[in-house]
């Protein structure tokens, strides 16, 4: 690779860590996720989210407003196969402080769990109880997971689709413990930027073998539509993520979030309808992103592959 070509895929790398890096610390400051004084357990699974997070959170560090401290914490599940050394020797040699928790839940789940079928809700309930009883041993303040923006939209999809109800991964969240705050700081990053990220920082992937070999899954089937619409439909997938953070009850049909049965004529709206007038639809998607970022997308998909590779 020529000196012209190793700089231009460099500096595309610099602008994809600034937009992740710029999402990150959007999502903060608007969630309130993290404060002076916090210690935030970063859950660290091996796979391309997590180790992204932990690497925007220890670039934020170093100049964010507040001081807070970071702690990984990887849950070894002891799966056959599994690298236990992968981890271990990585953030060694980044430098931050570390645990390894040693719980043998793949057995309880192969146990419990008849062939074929799904092994996640068990093996969540598993990991997510041992993780808060690990926050507590640490003092960990806050307890940082690594869902995405497409994560937040499949959630939405699934429950529409099976669950019946309107419901999607809260940025931030109290544990079901009732303990612990649980955060989401890569909620406005887009997956294909945690990819490339990914692939160019060289992260040690570990692939999961209990869940992530599991094909058909409900989650599977939602995250290929998502991906078909947004190659069909530029701008489909951020507009319906700015319609998460733009709900208006008193157009939707839950009685619980909005009294229709006292509505009258003097009722104060935040809008009105035209009634018999078909709403305008806008000729372009309102969350499709026309800035230079977006732009050069695909121009620089490859070279940011190419600082991996070289």
């Amino acid at each position: 690779m020529t000196h012209a070509a190793q700089a231009k895929a460099q500096y595309n790398l610099n602008k994809l860590h600034k937009r992740l890096r710029r999402g990150v610390g959007q999502a903060i400051a608007d969630f309130n996720m993290i404060e002076d004084g916090d210690k935030v357990m970063v859950c660290l699974s091996g796979g391309k989210d997590s180790y992204t997070l932990l690497d925007i959170l220890l670039n934020l560090q170093q100049s964010a407003p507040v001081n807070f401290s970071i702690v990984a914490v990887n849950l070894d599940q002891k799966q056959p196969g599994f690298p236990a050394e992968v981890l271990p020797s990585y953030l060694t040699r980044i430098g931050v402080d570390f645990k390894i928790v040693t719980e043998d839940t793949y057995s309880i789940v192969k146990e419990k769990i008849p062939e074929g079928k799904t092994t996640c809700s068990l093996c969540s309930r598993l990991r997510r109880g041992i993780l808060y009883r690990t926050a507590k041993e640490l003092g960990a303040t806050k307890i940082a997971l690594g869902h995405h923006r497409d994560d937040m939209l499949e959630t939405l999809f699934l429950n529409m689709f099976y669950g019946g109800k309107m419901k999607s991964m809260p940025p931030k969240l109290v544990s079901d413990n009732g303990e612990h705050i649980v955060i989401r700081p890569l909620a406005y990053c887009k997956e294909k930027d945690i990819e490339k990220y990914s692939v160019a920082r060289q992260f040690p992937i570990i692939p999961c073998n209990l869940c992530g070999s599991q094909d058909g899954l409900q989650r599977q089937v939602v995250k290929e539509m998502l991906q078909d619409w947004d190659k069909r439909f530029p701008g489909r997938i951020e507009t319906m993520f700015q319609a998460m953070q733009n709900i208006v009850p008193s157009h939707m049909v839950d009685n619980t979030l909005f009294d229709f049965a006292g509505l009258s004529k003097d009722t104060p709206l935040p809008m009105r309808d035209t009634a018999f007038d078909k709403e305008a639809v806008p000729a372009v998607p309102v969350g499709l992103n026309t800035d230079e970022d977006s732009a050069e997308d695909n121009d620089n998909r490859n070279a940011v592959q190419i600082v991996a590779l070289s």
